[in-house]
């Protein structure tokens, strides 16, 4: 990352930085380069200046060059010019929703509301009995807190969720002395929506043993400082932040110091206690059934905040996109009641669960038992396959690759010998091997050749794909170094 700034004409041109990225990795890859053009451009480069790590991390241009770098992979190599059918996909960070999609009692949640053509204007923050069951259920995770509808905004999902709040938070005060915190690693749409409206620090934080380290948070906070933004669970690697660690962080915060908590990645792994601190007045708590429900097209979550905020909230809401999707509020609120069953113990359901829903779905006790026994055991069979895959991948990964276990998520990080380049790692697999890899620069893993896969997939394409790359790594002499 250095050298690339270091050989920049310009280090604040995100754009410039991309193309020498690029440039150096098809430098490096000499016959087999994509682009030769940008080869040419970087071999001419020279030294032009010493960068530091802090200037790195600090520059407006590195979350803009990551982002643009992002952008490149997916619509300019992935799904471009380097595009085949013959590849296999491990790239993707998504459930198969072929393989493990929406349980049938969400599906049919949707084909209710098509027959009750509920797909009409709505509550800018989502309809009244859908955030009361979101309330319901969060209230149910976290002992003490007793949230109110007046606490929920639904969303258009995760993305869209910490979009909005950041622009509607940072226009909401006056700027500040001190940058806004955004932990690496982390979803470069995420950190572009905050540092495109403010001044912005990533800050790294080091894993070991499937944790993540809040200290260097903790060490980079001030009493100006506006806004942190953390993933509970991060992406690429599954590493989790510690409930006792993330207390210290919260009660760590000025009261005047909002933090975003994204915990859409939080599942497919231990299910603890969720501390009181996470319903302080200052925390935004972000979900989205993207990665639990294998349906990131239906853009759908929620945001968890103090009600005055929220309430906030409901006019940037009503002026920028008027309100979320009206015609999936009724999956919304049969899966939050569900969870919240699920969360309090509940086995059979009564009379007092058929009073949740109005009377106009014309549910019985018999027919609302049924679908929530349905729903648990596909919920805890795709749980169980899920978890199952990601074991075995992991051990079939460990044979020659240094892999870091996930605590959470369907994705595994896993650094490969030889390659010192997570992007040119990606495209000499890509190319000898036809399986596809998330290059860790994507989520400012800046250093190390380390990728991203995603074993929520077919155990036939799994087992196809990790014998390709181990059969490619033993049989290659030469590493990429």
């Amino acid at each position: 990352m250095l050298d690339v700034y270091n050989r920049a004409a310009d280090p604040g041109d995100p754009f410039e930085l991309c193309r020498l990225w690029v440039g150096r990795v098809d430098a490096e890859s000499g016959v087999h380069a994509a682009r030769p053009w940008l080869a040419e451009q970087w071999r001419s480069t020279r030294v032009r200046r010493n960068t530091t790590a802090e200037e790195v991390l600090t520059s407006r241009a590195t979350v803009r060059f990551v982002k643009e770098l992002f952008n490149f992979y997916f619509r300019d190599d992935l799904y471009g010019d380097l595009r085949s059918d013959d590849h296999l996909m491990l790239s993707g960070g998504a459930v198969d929703e072929e393989e493990w999609g929406l349980p049938g009692v969400l599906k049919e949640c949707i084909r209710y509301a098509l027959e009750r053509d509920w797909y009409g204007y709505s509550d800018s923050c989502g309809r009244l009995q859908a955030r009361e069951a979101v309330a319901a259920y969060e209230s149910a995770r976290i002992p003490g807190a007793s949230y109110e509808a007046g606490n929920i905004a639904l969303t258009m999902g995760g993305t869209v969720a910490v979009s909005t709040m950041a622009d509607f938070l940072t226009s909401r005060s006056e700027p500040r002395a001190a940058p806004a915190l955004c932990a690496t690693p982390n979803y470069p749409p995420l950190v572009e929506s905050i540092a495109c409206r403010t001044a912005t620090r990533l800050v790294p934080l080091p894993t070991q043993d499937g944790r993540m380290s809040v200290e260097p948070l903790l060490a980079a906070l001030s009493p100006d400082t506006p806004l942190v933004m953390l993933q509970t669970a991060a992406n690429p690697t599954g590493a989790g932040v510690a409930e006792a660690d993330l207390v210290r962080l919260l009660n760590a915060l000025s009261p005047s110091t909002l933090i975003l908590l994204d915990e859409c990645h939080e599942w497919l792994g231990p299910v603890n206690p969720l501390s009181p601190a996470r319903a302080a007045r200052n925390v935004v708590r972000i979900s989205s059934l993207s990665k639990h429900w294998s349906a990131p097209g239906i853009k759908a979550g929620w945001i968890t905040a103090d009600s005055d905020l929220i309430a906030e909230y409901y006019e940037y809401a009503s002026t920028h996109f008027g309100g979320p999707p009206s015609f999936f509020y009724t999956l919304i609120e049969v899966l939050a009641r569900m969870e919240r069953w699920r969360v309090t113990g509940l086995q059979a359901v009564g009379a007092e669960q058929v009073r949740e829903f109005e009377a106009s779905y014309g549910l019985t006790a018999e027919r609302l038992q049924a679908a929530y026994t349905n729903y648990a055991t596909e919920r805890d069979a795709r749980e169980r396959s899920l978890l199952t895959l990601r074991d075995a991948t992991h051990t079939r990964l460990s044979e020659f690759a240094t892999v870091l276990k996930p605590r959470y998520s369907i994705n595994t990080a896993l650094t490969l010998p030889g390659w010192d380049d997570s992007y040119r790692c990606f495209r000499d697999l890509l190319r000898e091997t036809g399986v596809s890899t998330y290059p860790g620069i994507l989520n400012f893993c800046f250093s190390g050749g380390t990728v991203r896969v995603t074993s929520a997939r077919s155990w036939r394409d799994i087992d196809t794909a990790v014998g390709r790359l181990g059969a490619y790594l033993a049989r290659d002499a030469v590493r990429h170094g």
